[in-house]
Parts: C-alpha cells; sequence; structure tokens
C-alpha cells in the first residue's frame, strides 16, 4: 500500500466533512469527529496493525520516530502541502500503533469570531501578569490563546515568544516580533526556555501548557519582573486551577506560591465547546477576574468561596458557567440536556432554568 497517498485520501476528508480530528486506531475504520461526534468512515477499510503503523511512519519525522521508539508515544506537527496543519499525538494502546490528529487552521481566528466575551480581549492589552485559559482537552483553549496572542501582535510592538510542544498555530509577524520556540526541537523543556526567555529582551511569552512545578513557578516569576504571561492548563474551573497549581508545590513552598499568585493573576477563562442546536460548536465559559476579593481569597487559602464571588461579581464583567449555559439557553443556542451535561452544579442549572 502507499501509505502516503492513503493518508492523503483520509486528510481530505477531514476537510471536506470539515471535521476537527481525526483518530487511527486497530480494528476500527479511520473516524472523524464531526461537531463534537465520532463519525467513522465505513467505506474506509478497517485498519490492520500493518496499515495504522504506516499511516503513522508516514506523518512523522526521524527525530520523532526515535522518541516514538523509545518513549512509545510522542506529540508531533505534520502539514499537507501547506493547505492543511495537525497536531498530532500517535501512541501504542494493546502493543498496536494508534493516532490522534487535530487539525489546526492556518488562519488564527480574531476574538470576535470565536464567540467569546469582549472583555476577554483587555487581557492581552495589560503590560503584565498571569492569564491562564482553561478547559477539557479540546476545547479551544489553543485557539484563545493564539487568538490573544495574534491581537498583540497586531495592536503594539513587542517581543512575544510561545513555548509549545508543538507548536500549533504559526504567526505572522505584524507589529510584533514572535519567536515560536518547541519542546525537544528549539528546547529541552518548557521551564528551560521560560528562564532563558528573561535574557531575551521579551514583552509576551505564551506557554502551551503548564505540566510541572518548574515551568508554573517559573511563569508566576516572569509576571512577578513585569512580562504578560499567557498559559493553559486542563482544569474545569477557577478554583480548581488555583487549587491545582499551589498543590503542584511541596507544602513548604504553598504559602509562598499563593502569595506571588494572588499578586500576579489577572484571571482565569475556562471554556467547553458544546453542540449547537443549528449545527457546529459553540462555547460556554466561566470568567474569573482577579479583583480584590479574589486576591484575598488566594492570599488567605479561602479559595472554596471564588465561586460566590464568581457569582455576584457580573457588574466587574465575571461569568459563571451557569450563567454562561443559561444564556445560551435563553438565545436557543443549546438544548437543557447538554446544559445540564456540562454544568459543574446541575442542580442549581435546573433551578436557574426554571424562570426562563
Amino acid at each position: 500500500m502507499d501509505y502516503s497517498k492513503e493518508l492523503e485520501e483520509l486528510i481530505l476528508n477531514v476537510a471536506r466533512e470539515d471535521a476537527s480530528d481525526l483518530h487511527l486506531a486497530v480494528g476500527r475504520h479511520p473516524t472523524l469527529r464531526i461537531s463534537g461526534q465520532l463519525v467513522a468512515l465505513v467505506e474506509k477499510q478497517v485498519l490492520t496493525p500493518e496499515v495504522t503503523a504506516g499511516l503513522v511512519d508516514a506523518m512523522l519525522e526521524d527525530r520523532e520516530k526515535k522518541i516514538f521508539t523509545a518513549e512509545h508515544e510522542v506529540d508531533f506537527s505534520f502539514s499537507y502541502k501547506d493547505k492543511l496543519r495537525f497536531r498530532g499525538n500517535a501512541f501504542l494502546q494493546r502493543g498496536y500503533v494508534g493516532c490522534a490528529l487535530r487539525l489546526i487552521p492556518y488562519t488564527i481566528r480574531p476574538l470576535e469570531e470565536l464567540n467569546l466575551p469582549d472583555i476577554i480581549a483587555d487581557f492581552a492589552r495589560k503590560e503584565q501578569g498571569f492569564f491562564l485559559v482553561v478547559g477539557p482537552t479540546g476545547h479551544g483553549k489553543s485557539t484563545t490563546l493564539a487568538a490573544l496572542v495574534d491581537l498583540i501582535n497586531h495592536e503594539r510592538a513587542e517581543h512575544i515568544v510561545t513555548i509549545e510542544d508543538p507548536i500549533e498555530y504559526l504567526f505572522t509577524q505584524d507589529r510584533s516580533i514572535v519567536d515560536q520556540r518547541e519542546v525537544r526541537t528549539d528546547t529541552d523543556g518548557f521551564h528551560k526556555a521560560l528562564r532563558s526567555a528573561f535574557r531575551q529582551d521579551i514583552n509576551v511569552a505564551m506557554i502551551g501548557e503548564m505540566r510541572d512545578p518548574e515551568t508554573i513557578s517559573a511563569a508566576v516569576t516572569a509576571a512577578e519582573t513585569g512580562h504578560l504571561i499567557f498559559s493553559s492548563l486542563h482544569t474545569n474551573s477557577a478554583p480548581q486551577t488555583i487549587d491545582r497549581i499551589i498543590d503542584s508545590f511541596p507544602a513548604a513552598q504553598q504559602p509562598q506560591i499563593r502569595s506571588q499568585l494572588s499578586v500576579t493573576l489577572l484571571g482565569v477563562f475556562s471554556q467547553r465547546l458544546l453542540p449547537r442546536v443549528s449545527g457546529g460548536l459553540i462555547p460556554a465559559f466561566e470568567l474569573m477576574i482577579a479583583n480584590s476579593a479574589i486576591r484575598n481569597l488566594i492570599r488567605e487559602n479561602k479559595v472554596h468561596e471564588i465561586d460566590l464571588v464568581i457569582d455576584t461579581s457580573s457588574q466587574d464583567g465575571m461569568v459563571s458557567l451557569n450563567r454562561s449555559l443559561i444564556d445560551l439557553l435563553r438565545a436557543g443556542e443549546i438544548t437543557i440536556e447538554t446544559a445540564l451535561n456540562h454544568s459543574l452544579n446541575p442542580d442549581e442549572l435546573r433551578t436557574l432554568s426554571r424562570r426562563l
């Protein structure tokens, strides 16, 4: 089999069907994710171990093949004829090769096209601080971060460094200098790249993901010393995000990181993409803005009270997830079943929905 040709046909299916993901698994048809739902390409043959391994091999560079052989999994990026770009993860499951590909648009969509609140743009206009975009895997965090960075790129002259694994969106430099560094290709790790950025005269850094205490510590320190830092975490809410950051440190260091975070944190934006009644996906979100009340709760280790502040601070621009879901229900964008499935407090949501 010509694996490159077969891969090309699968990639063209992704484009034709406007899919977000392509899954390759032994014993199954190649499968697309379309508007959040998995759809098997039944016209394609069920994948054998040989074919699956051949398709993955056709996408990996020599360096990535060595990593895959040694570690049995590898993150990578893959481009098709400079028309389509994918973020991928190859892995072993039950001894067989598997792969998941996420389509990354070449064009970075501006914030106003993402159905996000206008106030999000304000965080890109800050001079320093720490802003986090969080949520489940595959729910648009990278897209939101790219839109924020590109807004800075178009609005003012700054030196921006992105540290990613792998690089996803490609920025076209406008008013800013944008340097993009890929872990394992351009640097050994997130925290090492961020620490070296202090010597590169940067203004803004975007860290693809904070995976360890060293990276978190470097990010908070960078925000303390006059830099604007964006990053993401796989958490579901602002309180959970703050707890995750603090709990990643040994107990003796937690008071210090809590104090630093109370000063540097600008906000936490939690988002998830929901199936739209009319088709496609639409975001529901929670926005916590670090005002004086939030900063005091972080400093005093009363993170469990943050939800109440969010609920009662809509005049400051804060939005709870349930309020966002209610707004989508009122607009007829989602069903009540979808809202309840994605709410972190479905009982409260039921009560609020009865008032519609």
